[in-house]
């Protein structure tokens, strides 16, 4: 199984070039069975890694591209009625997939926002009184452009809680970026890329994530880290327990990616960032260097076990 992960992160890597930890970041996110959400600048591969993502582990995937005037109906379906029977009939929407792609989500308004809460957290839907599953596995990956820009929306912390990993991408490196330019289209290289993984291995995959050995003594470490997030004037708000939740499932995650039979305590700190900036607020304006500041700061003020 390791061969094929490796063998994934590496298609990966020929479409979003000289980002290999972000590429195993979004790839231990969707192997711990969690939402994502990318956050960047428009231009720098957000949409082009969820596509890439959606085509390497074989999944049937839509997209919304989320706007001002969207409403929850356009994402989760409508009740039509039928002459013929004389009944209503539900049409279902975008997110009756395995994928959901939602692009610059926060462009949407927080009523649009909030028909995926349900979706994100139990996998079903309610419309018209009736609860209807989602197909399984199901996945959220949003983009979202960063909030200081124009006709944007922020997420409320109930929808950013339900991400598991909120990752960036960043400007690629002087030579990977002469690889882009010099390339062929990126969208051409999409269509080119076979998946790497069956529905059958990706559902075998997150149930050994599951499996990774936590010890007692890094249950510790976590805990510590919890522990601090609550007590330190520098943060506004400590983590939760689902965010000490989230965190041990993304250390499993990247364990399993990197071949460690048991979670180490680098595990943890190679995940922590993507984990628990989203769900910690400081006391500046919020924006991305404070939260990433914020991350290295807990990593700084905790010992290692």
């Amino acid at each position: 199984m390791k061969q094929l992960l490796d063998q994934a992160v590496a298609q990966a890597g020929k479409i979003i070039v000289g980002k290999e930890h972000t590429i195993r970041l979004a790839l231990t996110c969707l192997l711990a069975n969690g939402h994502l959400l990318i956050e960047d600048l428009p231009g720098v591969g957000k949409t082009t890694l969820a596509h890439t993502l959606a085509r390497l582990l074989g999944l049937q995937y839509q997209r919304i591209q989320f706007t001002s005037d969207l409403l929850p109906a356009d994402i989760i379906g409508v009740s039509i009625y039928n002459r013929g029977d004389e009944s209503f009939q539900f049409h279902p929407g975008p997110v009756f997939s395995q994928l959901l792609l939602a692009d610059e989500i926060n462009r949407a308004t927080p009523k649009a926002q909030s028909a995926l809460l349900e979706a994100m957290e139990e996998r079903q839907v309610t419309s018209d009184g009736q609860t209807r599953n989602l197909p399984q596995p199901f996945f959220v990956i949003a983009t979202q452009n960063p909030a200081h820009q124009v006709g944007t929306f922020p997420l409320p912390e109930s929808q950013l809680d339900r991400f598991l990993m909120r990752i960036q991408i960043g400007y690629p490196d002087a030579q990977a970026e002469r690889v882009l330019l010099a390339g062929e289209d990126r969208r051409n290289l999409l269509e080119q890329l076979a998946p790497c993984l069956t529905l059958e291995q990706l559902r075998e995959l997150q149930q050994q994530v599951t499996r990774v050995h936590v010890s007692n003594a890094l249950l510790d470490y976590i805990q510590a880290l919890l522990k601090f997030s609550r007590s330190s004037p520098r943060f506004q708000h400590g983590l939760s327990p689902r965010a000490g939740l989230a965190l041990i499932n993304s250390a499993r995650a990247w364990a399993l990616l990197a071949g460690h039979p048991q979670v180490l305590p680098e595990d943890v700190q190679a995940v922590l960032a993507a984990t628990v900036t989203h769900r910690l607020q400081g006391g500046g304006d919020g924006g991305m260097a404070e939260e990433r500041g914020l991350a290295q700061y807990l990593l700084e003020s905790v010992p290692l076990p």
